[in-house]
């Protein structure tokens, strides 16, 4: 363990060991973290609003007369 330690702070230096399983990114990686949460969050309103479309399409034929 300590063996992995020493090759981490030698690799990382200061930025190794954050604590409390949050790792210090840098900030290209900070920005990637970032958008990658903005797609996620679009995606699933992009799904909601594609299952709210169908819901209301098909409510629209049932009172279309047809």
């Amino acid at each position: 363990m300590v063996r992995r330690w020493s090759r981490e702070y030698e690799s990382s230096g200061d930025q190794s060991f954050a604590g409390n399983g949050k790792p210090i990114l840098s900030a290209e990686q900070r920005e990637i973290a970032e958008l990658k949460k903005a797609l996620k969050e679009a995606q699933i309103e992009r799904d909601i609003l594609k299952k709210a479309v169908s819901i209301f399409s098909k409510s629209d034929n049932k009172y279309s007369g047809s």
